[in-house]
């Protein structure tokens, strides 16, 4: 970590984090609209994840996520977001810092 006060990286970092907190927030009160749809990584063994353990054992590094069509329980707060998912038709629940996301992207909005 720098010690410089304006440690643009970090800075930018904190700024990109905030979109997607406001775009999930979207999501989480209105749905996607029109074709919008996010995928995002994350770091499966980050501090405050939460998922199912079987999930993990085959995740242990890194996931991607499709927020689209299929989701539920999408909720957001300043430092996270839980959101419901089915792998291979098998539900389970998230939670997911915003510190451990590695990407997201949107690409009906090419961001």
């Amino acid at each position: 970590m720098s010690s410089d006060p304006l440690d643009y990286g970090r800075l930018m970092q904190h700024a990109l984090r905030g979109v997607v907190r406001e775009a999930l927030g979207v999501a989480a009160e209105t749905g996607l609209p029109g074709e919008h749809h996010f995928y995002l990584s994350f770091d499966t063994s980050h501090p405050g994840v939460s998922m199912p353990d079987w999930l993990a054992a085959q995740y242990p590094e890194e996931l991607t996520i499709v927020l689209q069509h299929e989701y539920w329980d999408l909720a957001v707060t300043q430092e996270r977001f839980s959101v419901g998912l089915s792998f291979s038709e098998r539900p389970a629940m998230l939670t997911v810092p915003f510190d451990a996301i590695l990407t997201f992207v949107d690409p009906h909005a090419e961001f």
